[in-house]
């Protein structure tokens, strides 16, 4: 038995000669590879923030080796630093994330200065460096006020 998981499904009815034709668009639907890539990733949940982490490092992580490195265990290549990887992608908004995007924000001294895992629910997996490895709320003020962009690399 295969179980499929669809999320944030339209679906639409149209009645021609008395008979209904359903139509369905996917507008951002968990796939199982985002779901692995998530999966994997939380299994470093409360691995240490260390600016700067090497590549390959699961000891510690910074916010950009932690995801070229969750990714890179899944067969995507990703840069090592937050900006060179907003560079990769396709552009989504914010109403739009779906689980394995990678959300983008500013920091005091640069435009493209963290990067985060969107986990679903309004959450993001990423290395805090007050937290570590952590899942915080995308709807907080900070993030909120941080936020700089989304982009697609599944």
């Amino acid at each position: 038995m295969v179980k499929v998981l669809l999320s944030c499904m339209v679906a639409t009815s149209v009645w021609i000669g008395g008979a209904a034709i359903g139509t369905a668009s996917k507008a951002s639907a968990a796939t199982p590879e985002s779901l692995e890539l998530l999966s994997l990733g939380k299994q470093f949940i409360g691995t240490p923030y260390s600016y700067g982490a090497d590549s390959g490092d699961t000891s510690a992580f910074d916010c950009s080796s932690f995801v070229q490195y969750v990714f890179g265990e899944k067969g995507t290549d990703l840069p090592r630093t937050a900006a060179a990887q907003a560079q990769r992608g396709q552009k989504v908004a914010k109403t739009d994330l779906s689980v394995g995007d990678l959300v983008f924000f500013s920091s005091p001294s640069n435009w493209i200065g963290h990067v985060a895992i969107y986990a679903g629910g309004g959450k993001i997996l990423h290395a805090s460096s007050s937290q570590g490895v952590t899942i915080s709320s995308l709807s907080s003020s900070y993030w909120t006020n941080n936020y700089v962009t989304a982009k697609r690399v599944l």
